[in-house]
């Protein structure tokens, strides 16, 4: 592989800009090649240097939790009225008003559910983006939009495409994890697809043990020699296949788990930390055990220079029915442990360059599904953003007086995928891969990031 002064001198002598920008190309791919994880140099500079994605699984409500509807809540069990939103064929059911109270928090003063009591505390971190859109009702086509930008096909997650562009601080851990004691809609949302097989995520589901068989059955220089051994054997297999990106993938793998012998298990370890840490996060609680752990272990993870880490909810928010119930207990399991997530980073420095991401594949409608429950719901719905680069203490966008579809300053998931590239400083135009004849990307042919909510 040409070293950059090589190319250099060979720009000098007469190669021109184009030869240049060919050959740096094609020596990114060899370095790709050789070490899938080597740190990239990002496209402009970057705010934040890590994502952690909270995935609510499902879709959480967000009348009930950061978007409060005075009106749908004062005419609660009337039919919705068609025409002031512009619809004709749609015929839902009668407006459920939300049962819980809101209340301004903060010195933003936002207005934040009751739910969510410890969240409400944090919230002059929070970027609240009210007018989120996708494009599919159902929940594998909108789970798999969210993750990957497209609806039917298998396409790259978007922990993947970080990975991808810019590599990993720690070449000793997984780049990309995903922490999930649940069962997930597949590895679709996890997947490198067609990207090389080294930029999938590493999924962790058992909390107790989160990597299996870690431990070395053999002192560390027997098995350092027949990896090296191995991988000579290897390389000379993977000679006479140069597309297949799984051999190179497979080769990593060997070196990673080798080296992640020394270093994951403690990284893993959440029991390692203080009781106090312990108890910011709700370890001690059992309502919200489980993910104060999980979000603990990703807190570990990118304090280690992870960059993608996806935590996924313990508990599913499609709340078709007994909502009254069900939603009480699915926001006291994470409230604590987000709102320790938040002042945990904050308190370690972490925070300015780490962006949390907190949602669902979709919302859920301001009408009753039954008598106690919601339906999936894409025209306008909630998330938000905290730390690496957006404003805290902001809402943005609005949806209509009902809360049935976004009204102002639309952020359709394509929009969200450009922003959080951009914040990590990657152009989501320019950062592609070639396949089947062209060049994609993860927000496809869409997307325009959110300049009004970077700080």
């Amino acid at each position: 592989m040409l070293t950059r002064r090589e190319l250099l001198c060979r720009a000098g002598s007469g190669l021109g800009i184009f030869g240049l920008a060919g050959l740096l190309a094609e020596a990114q791919e060899a370095e790709r090649r050789s070490n899938p994880l080597a740190v990239r140099i990002p496209h402009h500079a970057p705010r934040a240097k890590r994502v952690i994605f909270l995935f609510m699984p499902g879709g959480p409500s967000q009348m009930d939790t950061f978007d409060p509807k005075p009106r749908t809540n004062a005419e609660s069990g009337k039919p919705l009225p068609l025409g002031n939103l512009g619809l004709t064929r749609v015929v839902p059911g009668k407006l459920l008003g939300s049962p819980w109270s809101f209340a301004k928090r903060g010195e933003s003063g936002i207005e934040v559910s009751e739910l969510l009591p410890n969240l409400a505390g944090c919230v002059d971190e929070l970027c609240v983006l009210r007018s989120v859109v996708s494009d599919n009702i159902s929940h594998p086509g909108a789970y798999r939009q969210m993750h990957t930008g497209e609806e039917t096909f298998s396409r790259p997650s978007m922990g993947s495409w970080m990975l991808y562009g810019l590599g990993s601080e720690n070449q000793n851990l997984p780049g990309f994890v995903v922490i999930s004691p649940q069962d997930t809609q597949g590895s679709m949302g996890w997947s490198s697809s067609f990207l090389p097989a080294a930029y999938q995520g590493t999924y962790v589901s058992d909390l107790a043990h989160p990597i299996a068989n870690l431990a070395g059955a053999r002192p560390a220089a027997a098995q350092r020699s027949s990896l090296d051994l191995l991988r000579r054997l290897n390389e000379r297999h993977a000679q006479a296949r140069p597309d297949d990106s799984g051999l190179d993938a497979r080769i990593a793998s060997f070196e990673l788990a080798y080296r992640m012998q020394m270093e994951a298990p403690e990284a893993f370890d959440v029991d390692r930390e203080s009781e106090a840490t312990k108890r910011l996060y709700g370890m001690d609680r059992k309502e919200c055990q489980t993910y104060a752990r999980q979000c603990l272990m990703a807190r570990r993870l990118v304090e280690r220079g992870v960059r993608f880490v996806e935590v996924f909810s313990p508990v599913n928010w499609d709340h078709h029915e007994k909502i009254r119930s069900k939603l009480p207990e699915n926001c006291a399991a994470v409230d604590r442990p987000i709102a320790g997530l938040l002042r945990d980073l904050r308190a370690r420095g972490l925070l300015d360059d780490t962006l949390v991401v907190w949602g669902g594949e979709f919302g859920r409608t301001p009408t009753a599904e039954g008598t106690d429950g919601r339906d999936h719901h894409p025209h306008g719905f909630t998330m938000w953003m905290a730390g690496g680069g957006v404003k805290g203490g902001m809402v943005h966008g609005a949806t209509d007086e009902f809360g049935w579809k976004a009204v102002e300053n639309k952020v359709h998931v394509h929009d969200l995928h450009a922003t959080m590239l951009h914040l990590m400083g990657i152009d989501h135009e320019k950062l592609t891969y070639r396949y089947g004849g062209r060049d994609y990307r993860l927000t496809d042919v869409y997307g325009n990031v959110v300049n009004s909510i970077l700080a």
